[in-house]
């Protein structure tokens, strides 16, 4: 069978091949569970390969064995009509396109409901690498479609994970609805998996200081009014986060009786405008003002909050400062204005009303000296006074107001601007329109300077953080374009859906999963999403460029890599700076603020997980023909990466 080397040939090696598989085949009768000892016996002793005669008794017992009833243990094997269909029966009517969510087994129920008797289709799945990555997707996609997106997840490590995305959502009113798998019955629990890994009593505890509303509902008809309740709760102004508690031995055991169960219908809340008299009283004081200022956070919910706005300012020829999107950027009244020379002062949903009215130094002795005119009147017009935890600080410092109205503010401009149109008279009218013309001059004087500050530092290497901004408006302002992430003040964006509404809390990693949420919602309108994104922001989930890739969102990614925590290099130089350690720091950077040695090659990485990606790009002269050959990919629907290598702020 050998030859003089010692190897075997193919003849030996097929010989020995079917004896071995003879020999294993006799290993594998003699202990087969559940076959008669005198079976068994027989078996061991035959003669392979002569087929084991069985006599008329064995027979007779092996008929017995495999007719007789099932042990108990093995009876339940199967379910025709689980709780969890139901469950995905009462999603659906709430209209959820998507439902973000890293797998987990004690969500097993639901998510085999969601596949097959859903269809994965609205809500349809979409897989993410992280728990905070599926909360922060939502949350972007809220800031975009004005609607919420499910998250599922489970307790405890999920909800865990998700904490600082929750964060966020609190501090930006988005009304995040996250599903949470828990299983509450012991003897529902697998013994080694389900007691530490998948089990809690009061699961919410864990996020309940960041939510507006929870519940632990016990039975499915509870599940249907609950979940219900929760949509509406966390629509309804001020918005918030809220969490259903999905017992995973509810969903899994069978329904008892589906005929009554039901499913109630839901109806959202109107916003609550503020008080008549006192919006008259606001209506007055503007009119009468010589030098009216507004002063407006992220309030408007959609393209008529926008034009509500525009009506307002122009109304009373009043200059606004902030408004997010809720203000055309290039509008001549956009932007002007000053709190020193204002004689009323009027904020739509400011949370930082006190940084507004005061300026503030971080000194090592930190002082907050007020800044208005001792006869300014300053009001504010907003609901977020009906939504505060104590143990969160979002709300800000407390500043001295002259009238609080609480109420919606998109819901309230219409009567406000109603009644100072009442009041103006023809005269009024010509000196309203007087200071509109000022106010306009001021504001394109400021976007020439502005233009200007820009060319500085134009041909440098790394490349300029306003350059990369001027470059990419210039290959993109021709397109039907949306920022989803901080833009730059010369971008035009005239339209509601140019710009993202408020989607995090100010936690680092929230950006990149953010945008995709929200490139998602404009997916469907087919519009080309951009997205400028930090270096070490992206490092911390990563995997958030794979459920882009996956899912087929499109998006243009463009790192701002400064290759540095480059704010925390600042705050430590300022440190420095009082201690009198000289300028170092400001130019090797610190320890533990620096992503270099290795350079992080983003292209790269991106790559490995599908997208299209350039870079790392140092010459601003390579900057254009790099983008335009990323916008070209985009728009057929990839992911594209520039990895694109800026100052240091």
């Amino acid at each position: 069978m050998r030859n003089g080397k010692g190897s075997m040939n193919r003849r030996g090696f097929l010989k020995g091949a079917a004896v071995g598989a003879a020999a294993g085949a006799a290993a594998l009768v003699a202990p087969r569970v559940g076959v008669p000892g005198s079976l068994a016996s027989a078996a061991a002793s035959a003669a392979l390969p002569e087929p084991v005669r069985l006599t008329p008794a064995q027979t007779a017992e092996l008929q017995a064995r495999e007719t007789a009833p099932l042990p108990p243990e093995q009876e339940s094997l199967t379910v025709s009509d689980p709780g969890s269909d139901f469950m995905v029966d009462v999603l659906k009517t709430l209209n959820f396109e998507y439902i973000a969510a890293n797998p987990a087994s004690s969500a097993r129920g639901l998510h085999e409901s969601l596949d097959s008797y859903g269809g994965n289709k609205n809500p349809e799945w979409l897989t993410c690498c992280h728990e905070v990555i599926a909360l922060n997707i939502a949350n972007g996609y809220y800031a975009v479609e004005g609607r919420p997106m499910a998250v599922f997840t489970f307790v405890p490590a999920g909800l865990h994970n998700s904490l600082t995305a929750i964060s966020g959502a609190y501090g930006a009113n988005t009304p995040s609805y996250i599903l949470v798998a828990n299983i509450a019955d012991a003897e529902q629990r697998r013994a080694q998996q389900d007691w530490g890994g998948h089990s809690m009593t009061d699961p919410a505890a864990i996020a309940r200081p960041l939510l507006k509303w929870d519940d632990n509902p016990p039975a499915l008809q509870h599940f249907a009014e609950s979940a219900v309740r929760a949509y509406k709760i966390a629509m309804t102004e001020p918005r918030g986060p809220v969490l259903l508690v999905v017992d995973a031995s509810l969903a899994e055991l069978p329904i008892p009786d589906r005929s009554k169960l039901s499913i109630p219908k839901l109806t959202l809340t109107s916003p609550p405008a503020a008080d008549p008299a006192a919006v008259a009283e606001v209506a007055k004081l503007l009119v009468a003002a010589e030098n009216p200022l507004i002063l407006a956070g992220d309030f408007a919910r959609d393209e008529e909050g926008m034009k509500l706005m525009v009506e307002l300012a122009e109304t009373l020829q009043a200059p606004v400062q902030g408004g997010g999107r809720g203000m055309p950027n290039r509008h001549p009244l956009s932007g002007g204005g000053s709190v020193p020379s204002a004689d009323v002062i009027l904020g739509f949903n400011r949370g930082s009303m006190f940084t507004d009215l005061y300026r503030s130094t971080d000194q090592q002795l930190k002082t907050s000296v007020r800044r208005t005119r001792p006869v300014a009147k300053v009001i504010t017009i907003s609901a977020d006074d009906l939504l505060l935890h104590g143990n969160y600080q979002h709300v800000g410092r407390f500043a001295e107001v002259d009238l609080s109205l609480t109420g919606d503010p998109q819901a309230t401009l219409p009567s406000l601007i109603e009644a100072c149109k009442k009041l103006i008279t023809s005269d009024r009218r010509r000196v309203l329109e007087a200071r509109g013309k000022k106010i306009a001059a001021e504001t394109a004087r400021r976007r020439e300077e502005l233009l200007t500050y820009c060319t500085y530092g134009w041909d440098a290497s790394p490349i300029s953080q306003p350059r990369l901004a001027m470059e990419t408006w210039d290959v993109v302002k021709r397109k039907d374009w949306a920022l989803v992430s901080r833009g730059h003040p010369l971008w035009n964006a005239d339209k509601f859906y140019r710009r993202m509404g408020a989607a995090g809390g100010g936690g680092v990693g929230g950006a990149l999963p953010i945008s995709i949420g929200a490139a998602l919602a404009h997916r469907k309108h087919g519009r080309l999403c951009v997205n400028f994104n930090p270096d070490g922001d992206m490092m911390f989930v990563p995997g958030a460029l794979w459920s882009a890739t996956h899912h087929r969102i499109p998006l243009l990614i463009i790192m701002e890599n400064n290759r540095a925590y480059h704010q925390e290099v600042m705050h430590l130089q300022r440190i420095a700076n009082r201690r009198q350690r000289g300028q170092d720091i400001a130019h090797r950077g610190a320890s533990g603020t620096t992503i270099t040695d290795p350079n992080i090659d983003f292209a790269q990485l991106a790559r490995s997980m599908g997208a299209y990606a350039e870079g790392p790009i140092t010459d601003p002269k390579d900057l254009r023909p790099a983008l335009l050959r990323a916008v070209e990919r985009v728009e057929k629907g990839e992911v594209a990466l520039l990895d694109t290598v800026v100052q240091p702020r």
